[in-house]
């Protein structure tokens, strides 16, 4: 864990060093996923099978790649009645917030007498991957299933690592209307999805956060498929005052310390000995932690803890970029107003960024590695195409068709000015 005082004269140089540090994949997993998504491009079924045998240490055959409707329902069934109240509780949530975010189509007829709009159809065929090797992940089925299925995407094809399926996910499968799960994994699953292979036909957009080679895949056939983003390790930022209780800060620390060695937590405090306090905070919870030993690495590898005037905390997080940030302040609005760069903010001492995991609503597919410079969260638009739409009468291209001949002759193409010219009466 590094520790920063925004005093020191040398506190810009050592803190831009330390975001520009690499967390996650080596470099030899890019490679590794070419070699896989060319093996199923050839082979289709037959990679997918041996690459799961190889991988997953699991044997599959046509027969048994894909997960039936009887144990999607004895799957869901299995989950206890709290936790399938809770999943019904947060789909609840994550419907109504993203049906807020339907756009409507659009017409309309401009002074020059030209019809204009465009129209939101929904994607056809969207692949979900959840994860399965650390933890099993009902939030993500629900959080990429759930907008698709407000979208009204026809069909969700989803896949997860081949070994017991969690009754948690097949509940939420099941909340969501998903009945399409193939238990494969890892970039053979993604590279099945975009083209295809045996019974499992290929789809048009691929979203879910995975593992290295996951999105090392996804990297490698954007553009055969769509995607949503290429996750990296999970990130959090807490700017918190001393009126904080160290113990909760230093849960919301390690909320995102745990996902991964290579996730990262970070503090912005303008108090020193609540720093300290949050710091031993942190190390008891990590002697007892379930998760303490990815926990650990996390923090001790790319933890921060940053003493600075809260009033400077806008400009260190839209530095950071952080994928979560919570101000856990009176009055956050005051500061978080400011931030321009992060993939979601939660406001407030009682608004840690679980509840923004779970059941707040939004979602918790979010840009990492800075990506929220330039990227949103995932949303209903993920799932929705927009087509412009143009009608000309005859009055209306008199007075485009000029300006469209000119413009095609300037750029040196003759066929777009022809097509343009011929429809003019003076060439008639």
């Amino acid at each position: 864990m590094r520790r920063f005082n925004a005093s020191d004269p040398g506190f810009a140089a050592a803190f831009a060093a330390f975001l520009d540090e690499r967390r996650g994949a080596p470099d030899d997993v890019d490679s590794a996923a070419r070699y896989v998504i060319e093996a199923v491009k050839a082979e289709g079924l037959a990679a997918v099978l041996r690459f799961t045998k190889q991988f997953d240490k699991v044997e599959l055959t046509e027969q048994t790649i894909r997960v039936t409707a009887e144990e999607i329902e004895a799957g869901a069934a299995a989950a206890s009645p709290q936790v399938r109240e809770a999943i019904a509780f947060a789909a609840r949530r994550i419907r109504a917030y993203h049906a807020r975010q339907r756009p409507a189509d659009q017409a309309w007829t401009d002074e020059d007498g030209v019809e204009l709009g465009w129209r939101w159809t929904p994607i056809e065929a969207v692949g979900v991957y959840v994860p399965g090797g650390r933890a099993a992940y009902p939030s993500t089925v629900l959080m990429n299933a759930v907008p698709a299925q407000v979208a009204g995407v026809d069909r969700i094809a989803m896949v997860t690592p081949p070994g017991r399926l969690s009754p948690a996910v097949l509940a939420a499968a099941k909340e969501a209307g998903v009945t399409e799960i193939w238990r494969i994994g890892g970039a053979q699953a993604v590279a099945a999805l975009a083209y295809g292979a045996g019974p499992i036909a290929p789809v048009d957009k691929i979203v879910g956060p995975g593992n290295a080679y996951v999105t090392a895949a996804k990297r490698r056939l954007y553009g055969v498929v769509g995607i949503d983003a290429l996750a990296g390790p999970s990130e959090i930022v807490v700017v918190a005052d001393a009126k904080n209780d160290p113990d909760w800060i230093a849960a919301d620390l390690l909320s995102q310390a745990e996902h991964d060695p290579a996730a990262q937590s970070i503090l912005i405090t303008d108090d020193a000995a609540f720093a300290a306090r949050v710091e031993a905070a942190v190390t008891a919870r990590l002697a007892t932690l379930a998760t303490g030993e990815d926990a650990a690495a996390s923090w001790r590898d790319h933890g921060a803890v940053i003493i600075a005037p809260l009033d400077d905390s806008p400009r260190l997080v839209d530095l950071i970029a952080p994928e979560h940030v919570e101000f856990a302040i009176d009055q956050p609005e005051r500061l978080a107003d400011r931030v321009r760069h992060a993939g979601a903010i939660f406001l407030g001492r009682l608004t840690p960024e679980a509840i923004g995991d779970y059941v707040a609503g939004s979602n918790h597919v979010l840009p990492t590695s800075r990506a929220a410079r330039f990227q949103s969260g995932l949303s209903l638009y993920d799932f929705l195409k927009r087509t412009s739409i143009v009608k000309c009468d005859a009055a209306a291209f008199a007075k485009l068709g000029p300006h469209t001949v000119v413009l095609a002759t300037a750029e040196g193409l003759p066929a777009h000015a022809l097509s343009a010219s011929i429809r003019l009466p003076s060439d008639r």
